[in-house]
């Protein structure tokens, strides 16, 4: 779970707090990811942690989640999942993001249900644009027939994927993005998504918490 962010996006309202541990609808934005990861019953929950570290770990580690703190300065993603290699191990692994909010079935459980490790090499959760809520943009990728990505609009990248590692350890910078490791597997072909059936709201500004909390009463 990635939550080391400044979450600068949020102005005020990170002035106190990471964003993840922004609420909506009475529930930190983690507290919302963290339920969904739970579904799945992973052996192990990990969190990466920078701004305000000493909140999340108050509320992430009596509910079991293992954090790790990044420092001095943060890793971005890949970096990030990298350093928590130390805990999770060398299988492929599960990323979500912590600030959307997700209205329709389990992205995760529909990843795990659709992995096939031998002809892939990460599987991302995509949103078609005209579901993702409060994002600006075309999207970041187009799929194809047999589900391999490629860089264009059409699909929002969501925030959850399964993700092997090995890649990660290619790249000599301790600070990195996932991008990095994408454009090496879109090369290879090994780079494929699916098309979220439900609904997806980017809780990554201020603006969208009023639009993830209609979203969550609607499911109600």
């Amino acid at each position: 779970m990635f939550a080391a962010g400044f979450g600068t996006r949020m102005l005020h309202l990170t002035a106190d707090r990471p964003k993840p541990m922004v609420e909506v609808a009475g529930r930190p934005l983690i507290g919302h990811a963290l339920n969904l990861a739970a579904e799945t019953d992973p052996p192990i929950i990990v969190a990466n942690l920078h701004y305000l570290p000493e909140q999340l770990e108050a509320y992430l580690q009596p509910r079991g989640v293992k954090t790790l703190r990044e420092t001095p300065n943060i890793l971005d993603t890949g970096g990030g999942l990298r350093n928590a290699l130390s805990l999770l191990g060398t299988n492929p692994v599960m990323t979500m993001n912590t600030d959307a909010i997700w209205s329709g079935p389990n992205p995760l459980a529909l990843l795990h249900a659709a992995w096939r490790p031998d002809r892939m090499d990460a599987l991302l959760m995509g949103v078609p644009v005209a579901r993702a809520l409060e994002h600006d943009g075309q999207g970041d990728f187009s799929i194809a027939q047999d589900g391999r990505l490629r860089r264009g609009p059409g699909l929002v990248y969501g925030g959850v994927q399964i993700i092997k590692t090995a890649l990660l350890h290619e790249i000599a910078e301790r600070s990195f993005s996932l991008n990095l490791i994408w454009d090496k597997m879109l090369a290879k072909g090994s780079l494929f998504g699916l098309s979220y059936p439900g609904r997806w709201c980017d809780v990554g500004h201020p603006g969208g918490i009023a639009t993830a909390e209609e979203l969550i009463a609607q499911d109600v």
